[in-house]
């Protein structure tokens, strides 16, 4: 692997993608118990290999394990700490007409590091670098973790253990300070935090949702951003972290609306990350003119080709609007990615593996377009 390859890149990606029919199959032989872990882990290996050949087939200079070994994007690196229970009880998140089947998932102690099993789930996939590509790893960002204890249902849980939010905060970010040091010093430099948090506090339903629990909007967007600057601190300079921020990604479905100008001077001026994700595909997501408040050590990638739908955009359109961007930002701190992943839970988007493919072959071809030129 070079060393000079950093993400993100010129045509990027977010990093779920939908789980092959194999792979799919054996998690329902696994669930039966008609296979064991064992052989499980075995075919979910093969199947990393085979996306990883694919990435690279595509040309693509990040590879990623498409979080095959997830059931959730976020929930199943929650589990990996010391103080974290979950369970199905059938409930979940209401989505844009759809309930999002999500495990529960609380506090049953005070929430600690130990040996994360993402750390090895990475170490798999390193093996695949050469000097054409580099791993990317993708876990939930500090915000999120801390959301997901506070949240209306979790409080009286997660308030026997932390009186406080800022205690909570604390120990969140510590543990997160040391899985970011095991990732490192298993040879990952390039990670991603993944922040549902920004994209729920946005809009006028976020203002509504939080005036009737009696929460002050702004000391949410604080301690969001304080959670997430917290975890991030004493990171090795080359290390690379970059944060992926959308509305949520269901079924092809979305959890919030709402432009990015409420959350702007909090995340795009002062989260201490490398670079920044961003959903733009479509008028839920308002416009660039947030941009603005990016600070110039950030780079941006516009995620404006949707996951959600297998219809193609128009390539002249999305051309121009990475034009319209850069009025904001300028051209050579601009990237191109799909708006998010292509399978955030195992349920996947509605869309089949070859329009998957075929929506990073335009990312690519765009890409090249546009900088190319430039």
């Amino acid at each position: 692997m070079s060393n000079e390859l950093k993400t993100p890149f010129r045509y990027d990606y977010v990093g779920s993608f939908l789980r092959p029919q194999a792979l799919k199959d054996a998690k329902a032989q696994l669930r039966k118990n008609e296979i064991s872990k064992e052989d499980y882990d075995k075919i979910v290996d093969e199947e990393v290999a085979k996306l990883v050949a694919k990435q690279k087939e595509l040309g693509c200079h990040v590879i990623t394990d498409g979080e095959f070994r997830r059931t959730f994007w976020h929930l199943d690196f929650m589990w990996g700490f010391e103080g974290v229970e979950h369970e199905n009880t059938g409930g979940g998140i209401q989505f844009h007409g759809e309930l999002a089947l999500l495990d529960d998932t609380y506090l049953v102690g005070k929430l600690k590091a130990k040996p994360h099993p993402f750390v090895e789930y990475f170490k798999f996939l390193k093996q695949f670098e050469d000097e054409q590509t580099v791993a990317k790893y993708t876990i939930p960002a500090p915000a999120q973790t801390f959301q997901q204890f506070i949240i209306p249902d979790n409080l009286e849980s997660t308030r026997k253990f932390y009186e406080t939010n800022e205690e909570l905060i604390h120990d969140i970010a510590k543990a997160y300070r040391e899985v970011i040091k095991q990732f490192y010093d298993a040879g990952c430099r390039n990670l991603q935090f993944d922040d549902c948090t920004w994209g729920a506090v946005v809009g006028d339903a976020a203002k509504l949702r939080y005036k009737a629990l009696g929460i002050d909007l702004e000391t949410v967007k604080a301690q969001l951003l304080e959670v997430n600057n917290l975890a991030l601190e004493g990171k090795p300079e080359n290390l690379v972290i970059t944060s992926h921020i959308c509305r949520g990604n269901y079924n092809s479905t979305y959890f919030s609306s709402g432009a990015y100008d409420s959350v702007a001077d909090y995340v795009f001026a002062k989260e201490n990350v490398d670079a920044l994700l961003l959903e733009y595909d479509d008028e839920r997501s308002g416009s660039f003119e947030a941009l603005a408040k990016v600070s110039p050590d950030k780079k941006v990638v516009l995620g404006l080709i949707t996951t959600k739908s297998p219809k193609l955009e128009d390539k002249e359109t999305v051309i121009a609007r990475i034009k319209e961007a850069s009025k904001y930002v300028p051209l050579e701190r601009l990237c191109l990615s799909p708006q998010c992943g292509f399978a955030s839970c195992e349920i996947g988007n509605k869309l089949t593996e070859e329009e998957q493919w075929a929506k990073l072959r335009l990312v690519k071809e765009v890409a090249e377009e546009v900088w190319e030129q430039n």
